[in-house]
């Protein structure tokens, strides 16, 4: 029980606020940049499937 309450105190390390934030950050850039993600992706795939017919 005390080393729990020694890691509730312990300031060492990242905070859930900042875990947090980067994850809110990385869903924007998703959202704002879906579109040409999904293009690059789906171009890639094409790419893939027809220099796999060729061989």
């Amino acid at each position: 029980m005390k080393g729990f309450k020694q890691f509730l105190v312990e300031e060492d390390g990242m905070g859930t606020v900042e875990i947090i934030l980067i994850i809110v950050v990385l869903v924007g850039l998703v959202v704002i940049f879906k579109k040409q993600v999904t293009e690059i992706v789906n171009d890639l795939f094409d790419k893939i499937i027809n220099q796999t017919n060729k061989i």
